[in-house]
């Protein structure tokens, strides 16, 4: 089992930033890939950034260049900084992590406004 708690997200205007944090904890030498979605209202869940373990961040194409998705290994965290924010950005993030299965974190909302 694993277990994710995030941290962060909030409001912000059009080109601002916010960081999200997400804390893991539980059976986390199993985890093979660590990443960040995203759900906008009456949509799907959708990918923003993955992180496999000792492998390549990949970054899906309407974050690229704007968002950062780093990884602490030794601290067991996941963060996603979020550059030039813009309405469309807005969404409840969600960290996950794959290992046996994929595990979610509660989500939190980010706000951007026009």
């Amino acid at each position: 089992q694993v277990q994710l708690v995030q941290s962060g997200g909030g409001f912000v205007q059009t080109g601002g930033s916010l960081s999200l944090s997400c804390s893991v904890s539980g059976s986390v030498e199993g985890i093979k890939v660590m990443g960040w979605f995203r759900q906008k209202p009456g949509q799907q869940r959708e990918f923003v950034a993955r992180t496999p373990t000792g492998g390549k961040t990949e970054y899906s194409a309407y974050v690229t260049g704007r968002f950062t998705c780093s990884r602490d290994i030794a601290r067991n965290m996941v963060f996603l900084q979020m550059n030039t924010l813009v309405p469309d950005d807005t969404a409840v993030y969600y960290c996950a992590a794959v290992a046996d299965t994929i595990y979610w974190g509660q989500g939190v909302q980010v706000t951007v406004s026009s």
